[in-house]
This record gives structure tokens, C-alpha cells and sequence, in this order.
């Protein structure tokens, strides 16, 4: 006889609110149910109600891991609009400051695998040493996270050569930190037995659910936005996109360790090439357009869509995050696996909860809200 086991909206493990429904027999998952919008922003909204310029701070409130990219992405699809033209010099330094960014993120990520786990020694290793990348990221923008380094027609803080050396020396002493990830999931690794196997998602689901980023690129699929529809300095630049066969929870944490190799790559070959000149340009009046941005944030593809009247209001704006697209594969890992490891499968997307609640329905007869469920 089937039972309903429920996960969340509020668990030790979920920071943020989602809820799980998972239909199980004899201990095994044969459905699932996610429901969303416990967190519900309006922040859609609330971009028609500001200047495009206001705007970048709420692009970056969506997600606060990832805030930098989200403030790229909106500001790579704003200039569209405003007909702006990035400088060169620019152009690099969005790449160093995002590649930064994904190193964060994705530290983060494997220090709440590592605690799913329950390797706590390993957590605090991997969590002591995110803490350079942290610190590196104050020195160069003012704060932790939420940074707000991206603006429309460029960026906002230079590199210096001061900067650059300091850059090079954080890296170069977390160097260790990639292939100390990559030992605990080799063949004997204290990963490994808790996932390999486990949450599998082969390559012709995850391409018939629309899965990103790792999700995606566990699977198999060679897909990066940083390669498909270069943007920023990344079509002059040189790293792989990194790929794993088996589907599974070790495949996307493969993928995650060595694309911490190509992101240190990345970094350093825009600081060798860093152009001279602006970091910013002048801005002129919107154009009355339509345009969609894409970008690669450490979760996947980020979409922004940006509707002008020609105002300095935009009409409208769209977000599609990576965690919304990857609730969808997140079923099809949960289905037929074991209910012991729901946990580590659901935190195997790197979920974003907060970024994925963009959405309420309201029946505006009986003023009724009714969240969304994905099946």
C-alpha cells in the first residue's frame, strides 16, 4: 500500500521553503510532487514599477548565491535595449568577476553535500577554504555577496594590478581544494558509495525535461551557455566544457570539481589578456524592442526576456532561472530511487527554492491564491 512521505516546506536541510511530496512503497519513490510558491516575490513585477538602472538591484536579489551573474544576464539584455556597446576591458572583467562567482558556488554546493553526507570533516575543510574566495570577493567589490558589480554598459570597480596579484595568489593557494573534491569521489572515495547510482537521470530524459548546467552536463550533453552563445569575453577564451556520462549524483558532482579547474583557467587567462581602456560606458535613451539574454550561472542557463516601450520603465520582464528548469529533472531522478536518498537527490541540483517561486495564481473572482505543483 503506497504512503505519502512530505518533505518540507520548512526542513533542517531545505533553507528555503519548498515541499516535496513523495509517493513511496515498499521504501522505493514511484511519484512525485513538488510544490512551489511559499516564497513569492513579485519581483517581475516590481521590475515594471523601475527605472532599468534601479533594476540591477533586484536582479540581484533573486538569488543571492548567484547574484552576480543575474545582475550580468539583465544587464547583457538591457543593453539591447539601450543600444549600449560593452568595452573590451569590461567585457574581461565580467568574466573574472562571475568565474569567482561559480568558484563560491559551487564550494558552497559541496560543503552541503559533504553535510548531507555526513562527512563533517570534510565539510569544514571545503568550507574553511571557500572562505578565501569569500574574502577575495569583498576586497574586490565591497561585499560578501550581493555585490553589485555589474551595471549597464559595463561594470562597476576596475581590477588594478594590485587587485590582479592578489587574485592570482588566493588562487593559486586553493589550488589543492579541486583535486582534494576530486579524491573523495574517485573510486574509494568517501563520496562515492553514498552517490554513485543513486538519482540517476539519462541523457534522453534530462534532454526531454530541459535540464541545465550540470544537471545537464552529468548526463552527458555537452551544453554551456559560455560556449553555445558566447557572451562577455568568453568566445575569446579557452576552457572545456565538462562533461560525465552516468546521470547519477557522482556524475554532477564530477562535473562541478573539475569545472572548479576551468573556472581558476578562466580567471587567469582574463587577467593575462585584461584589455586597457573604460570599464563603463555612457548609456542612451531605450528603444522601443523586445530582447532575450542568456548566461551560464553555476546552476545552468539563466534566461532574461526585457520588453521596451521605449521609457526608462521596462513594460516587461522575464526570468527563467536554472532551478526552475531542473525541478523537472529532479522528478525524473526521484522516481524509482529509494527513499533514503531523497535528500541527497534533491540537493544534487544545487536547488535555489527562492529563485524557483516566481509564479502565484490568483482567481481574482473569489481572491483564492493557489500555488503551483509540478508532476
Amino acid at each position: 500500500m503506497p504512503k505519502i512521505v512530505q518533505i518540507g516546506p520548512y526542513r533542517p536541510q531545505l533553507v528555503e521553503p519548498e515541499r516535496f511530496e513523495l509517493v513511496v512503497e515498499n521504501n522505493k519513490i514511484i511519484d512525485v510532487n513538488i510544490e512551489l510558491g511559499y516564497v513569492h516575490r513579485g519581483i517581475e513585477k516590481l521590475f515594471t514599477t523601475k527605472t532599468y538602472m534601479q533594476n540591477l538591484a533586484l536582479a540581484e536579489r533573486i538569488c543571492g548565491i548567484c547574484s552576480g551573474v543575474h545582475t550580468l544576464c539583465y544587464a547583457q539584455t538591457a543593453e539591447g535595449v539601450l543600444d549600449a556597446t560593452v568595452p573590451n576591458r569590461a567585457r574581461y572583467l565580467r568574466c573574472i568577476y562571475t568565474e569567482l562567482e561559480r568558484l563560491h558556488s559551487h564550494y558552497l554546493w559541496f560543503g552541503v553535500l559533504a553535510h548531507s553526507l555526513h562527512e563533517h570533516e570534510a565539510f569544514l575543510k571545503i568550507m574553511g577554504e571557500r572562505e578565501q574566495v569569500q574574502d577575495l570577493l569583498e576586497y574586490l567589490t565591497g561585499n560578501r555577496m550581493n555585490y553589485l558589480i555589474n551595471t549597464i554598459g559595463g561594470v562597476r570597480r576596475d581590477i588594478t594590478p594590485e587587485k590582479a596579484e592578489k587574485i592570482r595568489k588566493v588562487l593559486n593557494n586553493m589550488k589543492p581544494l579541486p583535486s582534494y573534491i576530486l579524491s573523495l569521489l574517485d573510486d574509494n572515495g568517501a563520496f562515492t558509495k553514498k552517490t554513485k547510482g543513486v538519482g540517476i537521470l539519462p541523457k534522453e530524459k534530462a534532454l526531454a525535461v530541459g535540464a541545465v548546467g550540470p544537471t545537464l552536463r552529468g548526463s552527458g550533453i555537452k551544453s554551456d551557455v559560455r560556449k553555445d552563445d558566447p557572451y562577455a569575453a568568453y568566445g575569446e577564451l579557452d576552457f572545456e566544457v565538462v562533461t560525465e556520462e552516468d546521470g547519477d549524483v557522482r556524475a554532477k558532482s564530477l562535473v562541478r570539481a573539475r569545472e572548479n579547474f576551468e573556472s581558476v583557467k578562466i580567471i587567469e587567462q582574463a587577467l593575462d589578456n585584461l584589455p586597457s581602456g573604460e570599464i563603463a560606458v555612457k548609456l542612451g535613451k531605450p528603444l522601443e524592442k523586445e530582447e532575450v539574454g542568456r548566461a551560464e550561472a553555476p546552476r545552468g542557463e539563466l534566461v532574461y526576456y526585457i520588453k521596451s516601450n521605449g521609457t526608462n520603465i521596462p513594460e516587461r520582464v522575464k526570468v527563467r532561472t536554472p532551478s526552475f528548469a531542473n525541478d523537472f529533472a529532479l522528478i525524473e531522478m526521484l522516481r524509482g530511487d529509494m527513499l533514503q536518498n531523497a535528500r541527497v537527490i534533491i540537493e544534487s541540483i544545487d536547488p535555489c527554492f527562492a529563485c524557483t517561486d516566481r509564479v502565484a495564481v490568483v482567481d481574482t473572482k473569489t481572491s483564492k491564491k493557489r500555488r503551483m505543483i509540478l508532476k
